[in-house]
């Protein structure tokens, strides 16, 4: 699957619907003061199975390729969720063969603690450039690009 066509709402939980049907919810997040909502369903993934919470804090990745409807708040198909603690960042991203970001904007320094996987938790042994990443950090540098040490990679495997 390509993600460069994903985006991220990122969010606390101020509550959880049930969808349409049984195997959908809609999540209502406060983002930047307003709120989004986003609809996971049976096919979303959601990193390390992680059962989703009133104020829990999320990233959500949907695809811009696909229609959205025209209500308020807005509404998004969530592809991808994972939870985020306090301070973290996340980016879903291509990284090249020097690690660092399609849109330029980190570098990754993959160091000794840095856990690195595939997104069904298997450890990833091989170096992870030239894929599609999400990169889980706290603290970068103010240089350009900015240059973390990630907590946790996952590399988003072609199958």
């Amino acid at each position: 699957m390509a993600y460069e066509t994903f985006e991220k709402v990122e969010g606390i939980i101020q509550s959880i619907n049930r969808g349409d049907d049984c195997c959908s919810m809609t999540v209502s997040l406060i983002s930047d003061s307003n709120i989004v909502n986003v609809v996971v369903s049976g096919d979303t993934t959601v990193v390390d199975n992680v059962r989703l919470r009133p104020g829990m804090r999320i990233a959500a990745f949907y695809d811009t390729n696909l229609p959205t409807p025209a209500v308020y708040p807005p509404q998004y198909r969530a592809e991808l969720v994972t939870s985020l603690r306090r301070g973290q960042q996340v980016i879903l991203d291509y990284f090249d063969d020097e690690l660092a970001s399609a849109d330029g904007s980190l570098k990754l320094n993959i160091g000794p603690m840095t856990n690195v996987m595939t997104l069904n938790g298997q450890q990833y042994t091989c170096r992870p450039e030239n894929m599609e990443l999400l990169v889980y950090y706290t603290m970068t540098t103010f240089s350009m690009p900015a240059q973390t040490t990630p907590q946790k990679v996952i590399v988003m495997c072609q199958y």
